[in-house]
């Protein structure tokens, strides 16, 4: 999954308005942004093969630290801890470590059964949805279509930025989303790892994004 997990991140504003989104799209993704680092040191392992499920060709090898479900709650509270530091109340607190599980949750509907429960011996689990282009594209698209109305539902532009920074980013994740079963496959492990650290843009944009939206008085 990839626009419903920022899709999530723009919903829960509407729920913590007092949260910086650049902060609630650091919980969502929270699980991809650490993924590629794992990769590049070579203690996570993914292989391409074509056919591997309908929308992706990716075959999760290992991703038991950046992906496991006990690691998830592990790096929620890591996040959360630095966001109490940064004189975050408990409450976005606690939506930051629910942010970052269910990044998780949301990759078991998805995922072929891979999802690991934690590092080692684990189950591997997952509902495949990816099995299934046009249930992938249904139901990830309303997520995204939800969330982006419900950031913007009571909230309105106070400079040109944001609108530009907020629709750019939509239309970009869009794009990417939307064509990704037809997409060339990355050609291997260091080369997708490299790629995914583009991720770590969404941060700033969204920060900057949601920075000129405030709420309509």
């Amino acid at each position: 999954m990839f626009v419903g997990h920022l899709a999530v991140a723009l919903a829960a504003k509407r729920a913590v308005p007092k949260a910086p989104l650049g902060w609630l799209m650091a919980a969502a993704t929270a699980l991809d942004l650490v993924w590629p680092l794992f990769l590049l040191a070579g203690i996570e392992h993914v292989r391409m093969r074509a056919g591997a499920t309908a929308f992706t060709p990716l075959v999760f090898d290992s991703y038991p630290w950046s992906h496991g479900l006990v690691m998830a709650v592990l790096w929620g509270i890591l996040l959360a801890a630095l966001g109490r530091w940064r004189g975050f109340s408990p409450r976005i607190c606690l939506w930051l470590v629910g942010l970052v599980v269910s990044h998780w949750v949301l990759d078991f509907l998805t995922h072929a059964p891979d999802m690991p429960l934690w590092p080692g011996r684990s189950p591997r689990l997952g509902l495949d949805l990816w099995n299934s282009i046009p249930g992938t594209f249904a139901l990830e698209g309303a997520m995204w279509g939800v969330g982006i109305a419900l950031y913007l539902c009571g909230r309105r532009a106070t400079r040109w930025i944001g609108p530009l920074a907020f629709w750019s980013f939509v239309a970009i994740s869009t794009v990417m989303w939307a064509t990704g079963p037809w997409s060339p496959p990355p050609p291997n492990q260091q080369f997708l790892a490299w790629f995914a650290l583009i991720g770590w843009i969404v941060l700033p944009w969204t920060a900057i994004a949601d920075h000129y939206y405030a709420p309509v008085p």
